[in-house]
């Protein structure tokens, strides 16, 4: 039975984030090295939007940007998915190491070591994730159960039937 899986969809997310998560997300997303490619996006997506020449979005501060990209109306699975995984890594490393510690996956501070993580069983996947939501705020741990799932749905399966994922 195929599983429908558009409530996982980055931009999906991005809509249900409170506006300050999104702009803490874009902050981080705008000083992390690793987004080169999804910040160029952005800063086309800003420029066409506002109307604004491309060289005065690239040249305006962090905070207008991350203001500008959090408020952008459309923008692309892409920008968005590297939009979340900057904000974990920047702000939820010691919940992600805890799950992750709990499954047996081997990581580095919180980012999954291997290239091919095989599925979890989903019991265990589901003891994990009772553990986390008693550790964390659930809102917290439904962002980052989502934004799993987003980056690589097959691994996650078990854990787009969780309600704390659904939240």
């Amino acid at each position: 039975m195929e599983q429908d899986l558009s409530a996982f969809r980055p931009t999906r997310i991005w809509k249900r984030l409170t506006a300050e998560r999104r702009q803490r997300a874009a902050e981080v997303f705008w000083s992390d090295e690793q987004s080169t490619e999804q910040q160029i996006e952005a800063v086309g997506a800003i420029a066409t939007h506002m109307k604004f020449r491309t060289k005065s979005v690239i040249g305006l501060p962090v905070e207008r940007k991350a203001k500008y990209l959090a408020a952008l109306p459309g923008i692309s699975d892409t920008v968005v998915a590297r939009a979340l995984v900057s904000y974990h890594l920047e702000h939820q490393r010691p919940m992600m190491a805890a799950f992750l510690d709990s499954l047996g996956i081997a990581h580095e501070d919180g980012l999954i070591s291997e290239e091919n993580v095989t599925a979890p069983d989903a019991d265990k996947v589901r003891a994990a994730a009772a553990e986390l939501t008693g550790t964390f705020p659930p809102e917290d741990v439904g962002l980052y159960f989502s934004t799993l799932v987003s980056q690589d749905p097959e691994t996650w399966t078990a854990l787009t039937s969780l309600p704390e994922t659904t939240t």
